[in-house]
């Protein structure tokens, strides 16, 4: 009989097909399989064509295939396909077997897969899986989380085939049940909003300062030799020199209507029923809504005015480190943002998350990798109990050298008619963070008058009182709640 394989693979989209080749080029075999058994012998044909990867005609035959423990990977779309493969699967299999899906699940089917699979013997991890084709293929950032008995098995694999920064691998064991997808959804949501706090400089830049896309490219080339350095400000230039057949440049010709696949609305989402404020993301999902309502804005940029003018007037190379300095300290931010949410999700779960661990494994591989995430690691190295980044006295100081040219465009920008919604957002959050006091007090008084949900008095924290505020409401309270 022929080698047994190490691990299966199902899924021959490009993601599978990239990660069967990379773990293929580390020496591991691979059995894959696809729904569409007809993929599996083409791509056997073609892109694995002189390659020890073995193919498999259904799914008991991939099964007979595997060492044991077999390691079963998925990387299909998430949701009922990600189920209606556990279901096929689970009779085929052993107890002790480890199913692992690499799709973007959301962290709660993952949960519960973890405790369905749990309870008849089998090993469910839930692994991001991030850096697109290319990282698949070279090396991607995994985020593995689940049923830890079975990260042993994986590990020499997952490891194996992950970017690398420095030595250290861009892999290591998240936490129990949904941490690892978790991880890779908050990953996700940073993403959006480190596309779109680019997006924002570059509109600046575009609308209110006249730049040409090559004197764009060359500020985003200079901008990625020093603290922004990373993947995204680095294709950015790439596709703002990127000529069309015809000399012009190709960004002008793409309509501004974005997509979205959900990650970004699931962080959203999680930061509301967590009660964290990661508002930089929120305004990232929003800007993508309010692109894809282009008819309606192509009507309202007719009829509804804006700024009296559109055009800088200072000096631009100055502004140009200003908007750098915005990003910046907006980036920030946003990390930290992310990494509240985390310890927020932690707390609730009582996972084990380390934070320093995490940046790590975003420094390489992954669609955010930068220098920025290796700041990151050495403030949680510092303090691994830091509760907030922007506390960590690197970040502090790098927010502070920063302000006041953050709050210059964010101003010039709002003088100029051009939308800033997660720089401003990332703003107002820095200030309400830094507030010792805000108008809170006002807030609850309110609703203690229209609806007698108490509030508590300063000094006297914990206990909740009610007042008779028109004279004629009574003394009886609602139920007190504080979210």
């Amino acid at each position: 009989m022929s080698q047994k394989a190490d691990i299966a693979l199902i899924g021959l989209a490009v993601m599978g097909q990239n990660l069967i080749l990379n773990m293929d080029s580390k020496g591991f075999v691979v059995c894959a399989f696809n729904r569409t058994v007809e993929k599996v012998q083409n791509f056997l044909n073609n892109e694995a064509k002189g390659t020890k990867i073995i193919g498999a005609t259904s799914l008991e035959d991939m099964v007979s295939k595997l060492k044991s423990p077999r390691r079963v990977m998925l990387l299909v779309k998430a949701g009922s396909a990600v189920d209606d493969f556990i279901k096929q699967l689970t009779p085929l299999l052993s107890k002790g077997d480890i199913i692992i899906d690499g799709g973007n699940s959301e962290y709660t089917d993952t949960q519960r897969r973890c405790k369905d699979l749990a309870s008849n013997g089998f090993l469910f991890i839930g692994a991001g899986v991030s850096g697109g084709e290319d990282g698949a293929r070279y090396g991607p950032s995994l985020m593995p989380g689940g049923h830890e008995e079975g990260w042993p098995h994986i590990k020499p694999i997952f490891q194996g085939i992950c970017a690398k920064s420095g030595n250290e691998p861009c892999c290591d064991w998240v936490g129990q049940d949904g941490a690892g997808h978790f991880v890779k959804m908050v990953h996700n949501g940073i993403e959006y909003g480190d596309m779109q706090l680019i997006c924002e400089a570059y509109h600046i830049m575009k609308t209110g300062l006249g730049m040409s896309h090559d004197e764009m490219a060359d500020v985003f080339e200079d901008w990625n030799k020093g603290e922004l350095d990373s993947f995204l400000i680095e294709i950015t230039k790439d596709i703002l020199r990127f000529k069309d057949n015809d000399g012009s440049p190709l960004l002008e010709k793409i309509r501004d209507s974005a997509g979205q696949k959900g990650t970004g609305k699931w962080t959203a989402i999680a930061a509301l029923e967590y009660g964290t404020p990661v508002t930089l993301i929120g305004e990232a999902v929003f800007a993508r809504c309010l692109s894809s309502l282009k008819d309606e804005r192509v009507i309202a940029s007719k009829k509804l005015g804006g700024a009296t003018s559109s055009k800088f007037s200072g000096d631009k190379k100055e502004f140009l480190v200003k908007i750098r300095k915005a990003l910046y300290a907006s980036k920030i931010v946003s990390y930290a943002q992310g990494f509240m949410l985390l310890r927020e999700a932690a707390k609730s779960f009582n996972w084990k998350l380390n934070y320093g661990g995490i940046a790590l494994m975003w420094r390489g591989g992954c669609i955010i990798r930068s220098v920025f995430l290796g700041n990151i690691k050495d403030a949680y190295t510092r303090n691994p109990n830091l509760s907030n980044l922007l506390l960590d006295d690197f970040f502090c100081k790098a927010v502070k050298e920063s302000q006041q040219s953050w709050r210059e465009v964010v101003s010039q920008a709002v003088l100029l008619g051009v939308p800033v919604p997660t720089m401003s957002s990332a703003l107002s959050f820095y200030d309400g963070y830094r507030s010792e006091t805000l108008p809170a007090n006002l807030l609850q008084a309110q609703r203690d008058y229209f609806g007698a949900h108490t509030y508590e008095l300063l000094g006297k924290e914990g206990k909740f009182v009610h007042t008779n505020w028109t004279g004629h409401g009574g003394d009886v309270s609602a139920s007190t709640y504080n979210n």
